[in-house]
């Protein structure tokens, strides 16, 4: 059976900042000496993935989160005492997650609940 995987840590971080429009060349030109890069070209993941609504995203975090983890939905259902079938319909947008269960899946998974509701 494949082990699941977690991608290395990379060094990197992207920075956001609010200041003087004017200012923002000199800013870009000062970062760039200093080995940044810019993002300008990022494109919205809501661009890329159209296909998914906003009543599909608990479900899609928390999917995500659990293989994050490194948990089956097994594991998962026992460290969050929430049944097996329950976590396999939230996480395919079947059964809504509530506050109780966001609070519970947080706690087992490392994250803040919030992004579940």
């Amino acid at each position: 059976m494949l082990e699941p995987t977690k991608k290395p840590h990379t060094n990197t971080v992207e920075l956001c900042f609010r200041g003087p429009a004017a200012k923002k060349d000199e800013a870009a030109r000062l970062l760039k000496k200093l080995g940044f890069e810019s993002a300008d070209e990022s494109i919205p993941w809501r661009d890329v993935f159209p296909e998914y609504t906003d009543e599909q995203l608990p479900g899609i975090y928390l999917r995500a989160a659990r293989r994050r983890e490194g948990m089956t939905q097994k594991e998962l259902a026992a460290v969050a005492e929430i049944p097996q079938a329950h976590i396999s319909l939230m996480e395919r947008g079947k059964m809504s997650i509530g506050v109780t269960r966001a609070k519970r899946l947080g706690k087992a998974l490392n994250t803040g609940y919030k992004v579940f509701l």
